[in-house]
């Protein structure tokens, strides 16, 4: 701006001229949505998306960019946090190619506006904003037949309806979990099965309570309650050529003891126990423990229920950890824990670069940076995976 202020606009790329729109002043700085476009940058080009900017779906970042200039921003948005907020010494890291860089999501969670009718993403700064969604080009094929059905028949999902989510499990089968206080009636699961058998799908149904469990409520093995509600890779193609080289990180594990700290279905803990090693896990979604206890195996593997807060000053000194937080990162009790229990190699997953800057930094001195490398898992967005090996200083 004329008086210096830098303006954040989304969705422009370098070399970009457009014409300033809905601009917000801050103290030190300014944002603004992109109006008109008068000259286009080099790597700029049309989304594929037709809500992208119809609707400004906020669910992708990246669409108007190349696939060229998407990989380089997500590269530098790992490096830049690395060094900004982790105060360290690295080059952006090496970015794995994406699989397919379309059609990759096994599992979306729509919202549903105050009349539960109106079911879709929120719309790009707009948190209390949806729009009604047609189709979502990053879903796989299956979701969006899935949808496709159940957008038909929405009138016979349950009132007051909080949202939807539509996955598809590892076995090909679909989940549709339908949030709300309202459980769904029998007639209406009727009407809404019937709508998806004739597209030539069969899923399971789902009830999800506010502050409650999910539920099956009609065609669902109760066994497979995990494959809708617990927490896997949208991308699992990707996501288990991100845990193979994570795994592979932690060096020779025979004969040591891991720790497998945010385990959900207990894929790492199981791959490290078939290299050698004793493992003890953490997860705190019961019923993923419940499904690992099932795969197994039950031997060799310790399987705790709870934070990870709770149990890591309860476990045998490791001399590994692999750890794969949510977003959020690691709490501060956590990277004390690990400081106190001193491994010698953390193989760190994380899905966000500042947070994963963040606990690096507060690990300290103690640990060095080893191999770490950045896997495009969330293609179209600006969303990156990033495993890194912290050695033992």
């Amino acid at each position: 701006m004329a008086d210096g202020r830098a303006v954040f606009v989304p969705r422009t790329v370098p070399g970009d001229e457009v014409e300033l729109a809905e601009v917000r002043l801050h103290a030190r700085f300014a944002r603004a949505m992109a109006g008109r476009l008068i000259s286009p940058g080099p790597d700029r080009v049309a989304p594929r998306c037709l809500h992208y900017e119809r609707d400004r779906c906020g669910g992708c970042q990246l669409q108007h960019l190349s696939a060229e200039a998407q990989r380089a921003a997500r590269r530098a948005i790992v490096g830049d946090a690395l060094r900004r907020i982790g105060k360290l010494e690295l080059e952006d890291p090496v970015l794995e190619a994406p699989g397919e860089p379309w059609g990759y999501r096994h599992r979306i969670s729509l919202h549903a506006d105050a009349t539960g009718r109106r079911i879709g993403f929120h719309r790009l700064g707009d948190a209390a904003g949806v729009f009604d969604l047609e189709r979502c080009e990053i879903a796989a094929p299956g979701i969006n037949r899935i949808w496709a059905a159940v957008r038909a028949t929405r009138e016979a999902l349950p009132p007051a309806l909080d949202g939807v989510v539509l996955r598809l499990s590892r076995d090909g089968g679909g989940h549709v979990v339908l949030r709300g206080p309202v459980r769904p009636a029998a007639e209406a699961l009727a009407r809404l099965g019937a709508a998806v058998e004739s597209a030539g799908l069969a899923v399971s149904w789902w009830w999800e309570p506010e502050k409650g469990q999910p539920r099956a409520v009609g065609g669902a093995d109760p066994l497979s309650a995990a494959s809708a509600t617990s927490f896997e890779q949208v991308n699992p193609a990707v996501g288990d050529a991100v845990r193979a080289f994570a795994v592979s990180l932690a060096g020779d594990v025979s004969g040591r003891h891991a720790w497998d700290l945010y385990a959900g279905i207990g894929e790492a803990g199981r791959m490290l126990h078939q290299l050698g090693a004793t493992v003890e896990s953490v997860e705190r979604d019961g019923a993923a423990v419940a499904v690992a206890e099932q795969v197994g195996p039950r031997e060799g593997i310790r399987r705790h229920v709870g934070p990870v807060e709770a149990w890591i000053d309860r476990m045998a000194p490791p001399g590994v950890v692999f750890t794969n937080p949510p977003r959020s990162g690691m709490a501060p009790v956590v990277v004390d824990g690990l400081a106190r229990a001193s491994p010698a190699v953390i193989v760190y997953v994380s899905c966000d670069p500042a947070t994963l800057a963040r606990d690096l930094r507060a690990l300290g001195p103690a640990y060095r940076v080893g191999r770490h490398r950045a896997f495009d898992l969330f293609p179209q967005t600006a969303h990156v995976e990033t495993v890194v090996r912290l050695e033992r200083a």
